[in-house]
C-alpha cells in the first residue's frame, strides 16, 4: 500500500506533465486510445493477470515441498505463453490502423493515424508484463512483495521520462516510448532479477502437455475469454467519447485520479490477500478463509467510504491543481465534475477487488468469468442511454451503475457457493463508517465553500493546496470524531496495522 502510495504521487507527477505539454486534445485522446489493443491482447491472451491463477499452482507445489516441480512448471507456463504473445503482437502489430478505425470510429483521420502509431509502439507491452506476472508469482507465495511493489514506480518514472525528455523530439510519441521504457526495466528486468534471486531455477523447455501447463490453462482460460467490467469499462468508455474532442483525455483522468486511492483500498490489499486466502483454501481452514474475506472486505468498505466522501469534497481543488500550460480552466471543471461522479462508486471497485480474488483463491475462476460477461452485457445499454441522456457525464455515472452491480453479483455467488457467509460482515462498523462519511463530507464541502466566498479563493495553485489541507484536517477530524464518538474499532485496526 505505501508502494501503490507513492506510485499515485509519482502517477499524479506524470499527469501534470502531460497536461501541460498536450492538455487535453486530440493528441492525448488518441495516446489513451493506443493502450487499449495492447491491453485486450493482454487480457484476452493471458487472463489480465498471469500471477493470478499461477499463484494457486505454485502454492500447492509449495505446500507439499516440491520447489523444484514448481520451477519447472514456471519455466513451462513461460516459455509457451511468451511463444503465443510474441505471435500475436506480431498479428496485431499488421491489423493495428484496422482495429483504431473500429474501436474509435468517431476519430479524425489525424488522431487515428497517431492513434495507430502509439498502439504500434506500445504493443509489445504486455509481453513484458506477462513475464514480470508470472516471475512475480514465484515472489508472492513466498510473501516476498517488495519486487512488485517497486515496478510500478518505475513504469510511471518511465513514462515521466517519455514526457520530459522525449516529447520536445518525438511529441506525443515520446510517451509511448516512455511506456516501453518503464514497462521493460519494471516488470521485465526487476522482477527477473528478484526471482533469480529468491533462487528460481529456469527451464528452457517447451511442454503444452505438462500437467501444470494444463492445469494453468484450465484456470486461466475463463479469465482469458471472460470480460470483467473492471477491464471492459475503460474500453466502452473510449469507444463513445472517441467523438468529443478532448473526452478520452478528460474521462481518462478523472479516472486516473480515482485509481490512486482505490488502487491502495482496492488492488493493493486484493494483491496482497491473494497469497493468504489462497494458503487458507489449500489448507482446508475454510472458517478462517471466510472470516479472513469479511474482514479484508469490511474494513476495506469502511476505508473506501471515508476516501470517497474526502474525494468529493475536494473533487475541484484536487483537479485544480492539474491546471496549466494546455489544460485550460474549462478543462478542470469538466474533468472535476467527472471525478466527483467516479468517487462515489470507490466502495464498490475497492470490494469488487477482493471478492474476485476470493474465487481465484479458491482455484475458481469460471464462476467470476460467466459473471463478469452477464454484469458486461446488461451494463452496456446503460452506458449508451446514459451517454446520449447526460453527454461524457452519463458515461461517468453507468461506470458507477455497473460496478456497483458487479459487486453485488459477485458477492450473492460468494454466498451461493458457501465460500464466503456475508451475514459475516462487520454491518455496525460500515454503518459508523457511513455516518462518520456524510458528516465529515458535509463538514469539508462547506470549509471549502466558506473559504471560497469568505477568503476568495477560488482560483489559483496556491488557493487549491490552502484548500485541500484545510477540507483534510476538516474531514480527518470529524471523521476521527464520529468514529470514535460511535465506538469504531477502525482507528484502532489502523493503528495496530501501522504499529
Amino acid at each position: 500500500m505505501a508502494s501503490t502510495l507513492l506510485s499515485g504521487v509519482l502517477g499524479l507527477v506524470r499527469q501534470k506533465y502531460i497536461n501541460k505539454i498536450f492538455g487535453a486534445g486530440p493528441g492525448t485522446d488518441a495516446y489513451n486510445a493506443a493502450f487499449q489493443l495492447p491491453d485486450m491482447l493482454g487480457y484476452f491472451l493471458v487472463g489480465g493477470v498471469a500471477s493470478i491463477s499461477l499463484i494457486t499452482i505454485l502454492n500447492r507445489y509449495r505446500e507439499a515441498g516440491d520447489e523444484a516441480g514448481a520451477d519447472r512448471a514456471l519455466s513451462i507456463v513461460l516459455n509457451a505463453m511468451m511463444v503465443v504473445l510474441a505471435t500475436a503482437i506480431v498479428l496485431a502489430e499488421i491489423i493495428a490502423p484496422y482495429y483504431t478505425r473500429i474501436a474509435f470510429p468517431k476519430f479524425t483521420p489525424e488522431s487515428a493515424l497517431i492513434c495507430t502509431k502509439l498502439t504500434r509502439i506500445m504493443l509489445p507491452q504486455p509481453l513484458f508484463l506477462f513475464i514480470g506476472g508470472v516471475l512475480g508469482s514465484r515472489l508472492l507465495v513466498r510473501k516476498i512483495f517488495l519486487y512488485q511493489a517497486v515496478t510500478p514506480l518505475i513504469y510511471n518514472l518511465g513514462i515521466i521520462f517519455g514526457a520530459v525528455f522525449l516529447s520536445a523530439r518525438f511529441g506525443i510519441y515520446g510517451l509511448g516510448l516512455g511506456v516501453m521504457l518503464g514497462v521493460i526495466l519494471g516488470p521485465g528486468l526487476l522482477t527477473a532479477y528478484g526471482a533469480f534471486r529468491s533462487g528460481l531455477k529456469y527451464s528452457p523447455i517447451l511442454n503444452v502437455r505438462h500437467p501444470a501447463f494444463v492445469q494453468w490453462l484450465k484456470l486461466s482460460l475463463p479469465l482469458m475469454v471472460g470480460v470483467s467490467l473492471t477491464f471492459a469499462d475503460k474500453w466502452i468508455l473510449s469507444y463513445y467519447a472517441s467523438g468529443v474532442e478532448g473526452g478520452i483525455s478528460r474521462l481518462n483522468m478523472a479516472k486516473n485520479l480515482f485509481n490512486q486511492p482505490m488502487a491502495i483500498l482496492g488492488q493493493a490489499a486484493g494483491a496482497a490477500s491473494l497469497p493468504f486466502f489462497s494458503a487458507l483454501f489449500a489448507q482446508g481452514r475454510m472458517a478462517d478463509f471466510a472470516g479472513a474475506v469479511n474482514r479484508s472486505v469490511s474494513r476495506v468498505l469502511a476505508t473506501a467510504l471515508l476516501a470517497g466522501a474526502w474525494m468529493v469534497g475536494l473533487s475541484f481543488p484536487i483537479i485544480d491543481l492539474f491546471r496549466g500550460g494546455s489544460f485550460k480552466l474549462e478543462d478542470a471543471v469538466e474533468t472535476s465534475q467527472y471525478f466527483t461522479i467516479f468517487a462515489v462508486s470507490i466502495a464498490a471497485w475497492s470490494a469488487q477487488a477482493i471478492y474476485s480474488r476470493t474465487f481465484y483463491a479458491a482455484g475458481n475462476t469460471l464462476t467470476p468469468a460467466i459473471a463478469g460477461w452477464g454484469v458486461t452485457l446488461v451494463s452496456i445499454p446503460v452506458y449508451a442511454v446514459l451517454f446520449h441522456q447526460m453527454g461524457v457525464a452519463g458515461l461517468a455515472w453507468a461506470s458507477d451503475v455497473g460496478m456497483l452491480l458487479s459487486v453485488v453479483t459477485l458477492a450473492v455467488l460468494l454466498q451461493r457457493s458457501r465460500l464466503v457467509n456475508l451475514s459475516g460482515l462487520e454491518f455496525a462498523e460500515l454503518g459508523r463508517a457511513l455516518l462518520a462519511a456524510a458528516i465529515s463530507f458535509a463538514g469539508t464541502a462547506w470549509c471549502v465553500r466558506w473559504m471560497q466566498m469568505q477568503l476568495g479563493l477560488a482560483r489559483g495553485h496556491r488557493a487549491d493546496v490552502i484548500l485541500i489541507v484545510a477540507g483534510t484536517i476538516v474531514w480527518a477530524a470529524l471523521s476521527a470524531a464520529v468514529l470514535l464518538g460511535t465506538g469504531s474499532k477502525l482507528p484502532r485496526q489502523l493503528l495496530r496495522r501501522k504499529a
